[in-house]
């Protein structure tokens, strides 16, 4: 268990900040973007669990605990060193695959776009997604230069698709979904 005695360290003052290890990283640096957006993208599903109950709410309350995992697994430059570091698996990739088919088997079919709306719960996983998808890209493009575990890719990938699915299903299984209508604004 972390235990966090002193908020402030001074040690970011310069626009520096640590990995797990020690090692310093530039506060704009691909990794630490990467991980300080799932940092983002957790908040936002905490807005929107002010509106969850239930299921769903158990179900986002154990997506945030993943998103910490997520972040772990980013801040964690793979080396010998690290092991045994804490990294997203693939059965937590699974759960997510298997609740957004249970969900989506109650949805009906779209016809057309969904718009971020419906009831609060809805709209705030609509704000959530979209952080998830900044941070997946930031995902892949450190991806690009540096290791990053196969499973927290998939993991980011699968969790805005989720997050989709679940806004639907908490907009009363699609009924309060705000539809895009293509030109509508034309005239």
């Amino acid at each position: 268990m972390v235990k966090l005695t002193k908020i402030y360290t001074r040690g970011g003052d310069k626009g520096m900040t640590s990995l797990v290890g020690g090692e310093r990283r530039a506060k704009h640096d691909l990794r630490v973007e990467a991980y300080g957006t799932v940092d983002e993208a957790n908040s936002a599903i905490g807005m929107a669990r002010v509106y969850t109950k239930g299921e769903s709410d158990k179900i986002l309350a154990r997506i945030q605990q993943d998103l910490f995992d997520l972040g772990a697994d980013l801040s964690t430059p793979f080396s010998k060193k690290f092991e045994k570091a804490l990294r997203i698996i693939p059965v937590q990739v699974t759960r997510l695959e298997k609740e957004i088919d249970k969900m989506n088997a109650e949805l009906k079919p779209l016809e057309s776009f969904i718009l971020p709306g419906g009831s609060e719960a809805s709209a705030n996983l609509h704000l959530a997604r979209t952080i998830a998808r900044r941070a997946e890209r930031q995902i892949f493009a450190l991806a690009e230069k540096e290791k990053v575990n196969d499973a927290a890719l998939k993991y980011i990938n699968r969790l805005s698709d989720h997050l989709f699915v679940m806004a639907r299903y908490l907009n009363a299984k699609g009924k309060k979904d705000v539809l895009w209508q293509p030109g509508i604004n034309r005239d």
